[in-house]
C-alpha cells in the first residue's frame, strides 16, 4: 500500500474505532482486503494501529474493542461464500492453551481464503491435550499456534508437542514466542511467511 494511502487509511479507521463504530471498522477491512489483499491491509493497517492502543484507561480499552471487534468481523466475512466450503488444505490454526488474544489467525485464515484454500480455525485459548486430539481426529499437515504475550508462548511446549507429531509441522506465530523455537517446531513472523507454509503444508490423503 502506497505510504499516503496508509496514512488516510489509519486516520479513518481510528476515527471509526474511537467512535466504537465496529461496523464501520469492518466494513473498511472488507474494502481494503479487496483493494490491496490481506496480507498488506495487516501489516500496514491492522498491526501499526494495534500497537498504538495502550489500552490503559476504561476509555482506551472501548476503543480497542472496537477496533478488534471490526477487525475480526471484517476479516472472517472476506472471501466467504454461503453454502460453500474451502478444502482445509490439512492446516489447524489455534490460540496457545490460556491465549485469549488471536486476531492474527483471523488474518492468516482470511489470507488463506484469499488464496483458495481454507483451514480448521479452533479459536483461542485450545488446551494442549485438546489439541493433541484435534490433531488425531483431523490429522492436518501443519499446526499454527498463536501466543500473544510470553506469559502463553512456551517454546519448550510447543517443541516437545513438535516431537509428539514428526509427521506435523508445528509452528508458532505471534509475538508471544520470545524464547527460541527449536526444531522440529519454527517460528512464522510475518503473515506472508504464514501463507507460504501453510499453503505447502502436506494435504491429508
Amino acid at each position: 500500500m502506497p505510504a499516503e494511502a496508509v496514512e488516510t487509511v489509519h486516520k479513518r479507521v481510528s476515527l471509526a474505532a474511537e467512535d466504537l463504530d465496529g461496523n464501520r471498522v469492518a466494513t473498511m477491512m472488507l474494502e481494503l482486503a479487496g483493494e490491496w489483499g490481506v496480507p498488506a491491509l495487516w501489516e500496514q493497517v491492522c498491526q501499526p494501529l494495534l500497537a498504538r492502543l495502550p489500552g490503559r484507561t476504561a476509555s482506551e480499552i472501548a476503543v480497542e474493542h472496537a477496533l478488534c471487534a471490526g477487525v475480526r468481523v471484517g476479516l472472517d466475512v472476506y472471501r466467504r461464500e454461503p453454502g460453500r466450503s474451502l478444502p482445509t488444505g490439512g492446516v489447524l490454526l489455534a490460540g496457545a492453551e490460556r491465549e485469549a488474544h488471536c486476531l492474527g489467525l483471523h488474518a492468516l485464515a482470511a489470507a488463506l481464503r484469499e488464496q483458495g484454500r481454507g483451514c480448521l480455525h479452533l479459536g483461542p485459548a485450545l488446551p494442549w491435550a485438546a489439541l493433541t486430539s484435534a490433531v488425531h481426529r483431523a490429522r492436518p499437515g501443519a499446526v499454527v499456534l498463536w501466543s500473544q504475550t510470553p506469559v502463553t508462548g512456551r517454546a519448550y511446549r510447543l517443541v516437545r508437542f513438535a516431537r509428539d507429531f514428526p509427521l506435523l509441522r508445528v509452528y508458532g506465530a505471534g509475538p508471544g514466542w520470545i524464547e527460541p523455537l527449536t526444531a522440529p517446531a519454527a517460528h512464522l513472523r510475518t503473515l506472508p511467511g504464514a501463507v507460504a507454509a501453510c499453503l505447502a503444508a502436506p494435504r491429508p490423503g
